[in-house]
């Protein structure tokens, strides 16, 4: 037998999601392993939507995973739609009734499984035999007169000269009955390989709490595409050498469907967070600071008449501490809102009243002409001093009124940030903290 994989035809694959849905992550990591294994082998890689369920699918659906595949640095070479070749799937079946391979009943239309042992030499997994089906005839077009599933497929992949069907593990047991399909239409048949399923943190199927979630919503929460595409790769592949921060341009150079792991992967929400974190870091300040104003305006976050180059410095105050732009959310309220109270966790720090030495230090904050963290150092541990203080005695109650907050970026970075008029303002505000408790 004739494999379409053949080395003289162009490999040509597809990634065939339901718009039943958003894109999920299992469905991102099947696409991202169908598109690079096209592009390692030079080929094209088609975009089938399956919307034969008419009643599920929806525009919106259809609409977030093509926007979703573009976001993770996708495109491919042709779209097509399952809806739009109902007739063609009813031609082939009748094609089957009038050779005996299929018959109709009770308004549906069944095909006859000519069973005999089955095997295919998976890419990943290596020879696998099918020595029984689970039953002995098939639904291939419904009652409603929408192809099932297995018969459309077949088709499609077929009239398409698909040559390498990469899919999750459990379509495994799909294989055979298409392979039957295949020889009773008088198809080519493609060479399969079978992804393992990605898993919980403590095996099982991946449910919501631990990842199952669209990759819209991971973009919701501002991780970065490159971060996704990264983590996705180490979802079952890897690229040697314990590397494992990998571009997607780097990665198309070395993957090789052959190279997937035969067991499941674990999804770690901390390991992509520390993934996310690492292109975070290694993001140019200005390219950081777009996405991040991008991302903080969709949400009105960001204050109207906010300056590039005050949230550049806010970014650059965060940088190394975000997993996430989320993060920013609660952690950066500070620099633009004035409205924060003190958290709750502050109250020990702020039980000890320092209104005298706080003064203080206003004074000598005050008097600084170039307000840089090297100045603001200076005069904050002279002010310490002065006071008959250790410096760290005045950060834990300084930090508090400038961020509301008992941890945070280093402090004086941050006044620095925050500038003159805002550090003296929420010091004031301590002061004034400090008589209402005394009143």
């Amino acid at each position: 037998m004739r494999h379409a994989g053949d080395r003289e035809k162009m490999v040509k694959i597809r990634f065939a999601p339901s718009p039943t849905g958003f894109l999920h992550i299992g469905g991102a990591r099947t696409c991202l392993f169908n598109w690079l294994y096209a592009q390692k082998m030079n080929g094209k890689f088609v975009l089938r939507i399956e919307d034969t369920d008419l009643e599920r699918s929806k525009k919106e659906y259809l609409e977030e995973i093509l926007e979703s595949v573009k976001w993770l640095g996708m495109d491919w070479d042709e779209i097509t739609y399952q809806s739009q070749r109902f007739d063609l799937y009813r031609e082939y079946a009748q094609k089957l009734i009038k050779e005996n391979k299929a018959y109709k009943k009770e308004g549906a239309i069944f095909f006859k499984y000519e069973f005999t042992e089955v095997s295919i030499n998976d890419l990943i997994r290596g020879e696998i035999v099918f020595k029984e089906l689970p039953k002995e005839e098939e639904v291939i077009i419904k009652g409603d007169n929408t192809p099932a599933y297995n018969f459309s497929c077949c088709i499609d992949d077929a009239l398409s000269q698909i040559t390498h069907v990469i899919r999750g593990e459990d379509h495994i047991s799909n294989t055979p009955k298409q392979i039957l399909m295949y020889k009773a239409l008088g198809f080519e048949i493609p060479q399969f390989a079978h992804l393992p399923l990605i898993l919980a943190p403590g095996g099982g199927r991946l449910s919501k709490r631990f990842g199952a979630t669209s990759v819209r919503e991971y973009k919701e929460e501002g991780y970065l595409s490159e971060a996704i595409v990264n983590y996705l790769l180490l979802l079952g592949w890897s690229p040697g050498n314990n590397q494992e921060i990998i571009a997607l341009k780097e990665a198309k150079e070395v993957f090789d469907i052959k190279d997937v792991h035969k067991t499941g992967a674990a999804f770690s929400l901390d390991k992509l967070d520390w993934v996310n974190s690492e292109y975070i870091k290694n993001k140019e300040i200005g390219e950081l600071t777009s996405l991040v104003k991008n991302y903080l305006k969709k949400d009105d976050f960001l204050p109207l008449g906010t300056k590039t180059d005050y949230l550049e410095k806010v970014v650059g105050l965060f940088k190394e501490r975000i997993t996430k732009f989320s993060d920013l959310i609660s952690w950066a309220h500070f620099c633009f809102y004035n409205d924060f109270k003190y958290s709750d966790d502050t109250g020990d720090i702020l039980k000890k009243d320092l209104s005298k030495e706080t003064r203080v230090l206003i004074e000598r904050m005050s008097a600084i002409d170039e307000f840089n963290k090297e100045a603001i150092e200076k005069e904050f541990r002279a002010a310490a001093t002065n006071c008959g203080l250790k410096a760290r005695d005045l950060v834990h109650p300084v930090r508090v009124a400038l961020t509301g907050r008992r941890i945070g970026p280093g402090l004086f970075e941050t006044m620095e940030v925050l500038g003159k008029e805002r550090v003296l303002e929420r010091l004031e505000r301590l002061i004034n903290h400090w008589k209402k408790e005394e009143g």
